[in-house]
């Protein structure tokens, strides 16, 4: 009977224009036809990614990018400093492990963004260090890190400046070239509002130099075989990609442009404001410090007394709206509002609003309404 908001770090809400683009009949993979979709919608990808470099789309999630990030310019005993201050941060670390590489860890705490001349103490002291690793926008804590600062500081050695933007394209500054990133990352259900299941890379010749010289441990996210095909006329990928997939991908990257890349990031950096805006009416805490602060997920502290079972689960089933929980040691202890992708102040409101009852009703001491008027404040003022 109803349909359930996600408001979750991804997968997001996907537009009808997207969904039915998934039912358009199934075509030759290795068609011109085929051939011309992938064309457009990698073309598409390098735009949101702001960069002259060619993009390429893989069947896989984001974790599939990132993988081929890594695995591509990683050899045994490579050095990588990987920056960690959450899940993906590690796990960034444990691809480089996987390869082979050698990891030299930066630990973050968690709630905190990486702080730059950090970065710059280690590629002083460490030689060797073949790539540096960093997480634009920490979902498992709310936090964005400085990847301009940082892109700054590894420019002037040498090594690899690979940045994961996999919950933060399309709804934070990300320019790939002005940052002086070498490798980019992102995935499909976060903030380009696709479905799961894609993601998308883009080197530029600094990589594809070291990704030349590489024997790569990885056959099926080997990117030399996909410049190989993707350089062919109309371009193909190595192996079968998911053509509905691509469809769907493809149409979300129109309502990108439709829409116009600033004008949607300006669009998330509002919904995170409103969002912390009700939040903190209500009283709650949140978990990143305020200097760090994610333009795509907040992290809220669990109030006192109140279990995550009974906030998420009065949330999904009363009121259906889905929350993102804690992960790691933050199980239980916070809960994650995602607003990325299609959210507008609607999707915003429905939520605060949702909160302050499902608060309400768990004995939580709160003003009602103070939440949404925080929210309608935001929006009215902006």
């Amino acid at each position: 009977m109803y349909e359930t908001l996600l408001m979750i770090p991804g997968p997001t809400m996907v537009a009808p224009r997207v969904l039915k683009a998934m039912s358009e009949n199934i075509i030759n993979h290795r068609s011109a036809a085929f051939g011309e979709i992938l064309k457009e919608t990698n073309e598409m990808m390098s735009e949101v990614f702001q960069t002259e470099n060619q993009s390429y789309i893989l069947t896989g999630s984001g974790t599939a990018a990132m993988e081929a990030a890594v695995g591509n310019i990683t050899e045994k005993g490579d050095k990588v400093l990987n920056i960690v201050g959450g899940k993906f941060g590690e796990r960034f670390m444990q691809i480089a492990e996987t390869h082979g590489g050698s990891p030299v860890e930066l630990k973050v705490e968690w709630g905190n963004a990486v702080n730059p001349d950090d970065v710059k103490n280690i590629l002083e002291e460490e030689e060797d260090i073949k790539a540096v690793t960093i997480v634009h926008n920490e979902t498992s804590t709310g936090v964005a890190n400085p990847i301009a600062e940082v892109g700054k500081i590894v420019k002037d050695y040498d090594a690899l400046y690979v940045v994961d933007t996999v919950s933060s394209l399309g709804g934070d500054d990300v320019f790939v070239d002005g940052y002086g990133i070498d490798i980019c990352v992102t995935g499909s259900q976060k903030c380009l509002a696709a479905p799961p299941g894609m993601a998308a890379i883009t080197l530029n010749d600094d990589a594809w130099d070291v990704v030349d010289k590489t024997e790569t441990s990885t056959y099926y996210l080997n990117m030399k075989k996909y410049r190989k095909s993707g350089e062919k006329k109309p371009p193909e990928t190595p192996y079968t990609p998911s053509v509905s997939l691509t469809y769907a991908m493809r149409e979300a990257l129109h309502i990108i442009m439709e829409e116009g890349l600033e004008e949607r990031i300006l669009r998330h950096k509002l919904a995170a404001k409103a969002t912390r805006a009700g939040v903190k009416a209500l009283g709650l805490d949140l978990f990143a410090q305020p200097d760090a602060a994610s333009n795509t997920v907040t992290a809220i502290k669990m109030p006192e007394g109140i279990t995550d079972k009974d906030l998420r689960g009065t949330m999904r089933n009363k009121y259906h709206i889905e929350l993102a929980g804690g992960q790691d040691h933050l199980k239980g202890n916070v809960f994650r509002i995602g607003h990325m992708g299609n959210i507008t102040q609607r999707e915003i409101i429905t939520t605060i609003s949702a909160l302050e009852m499902t608060l309400k009703e768990l004995g939580f001491d709160l003003e009602m309404g103070k939440g949404v008027a925080a929210v309608a404040e935001t929006y009215l003022s902006s």
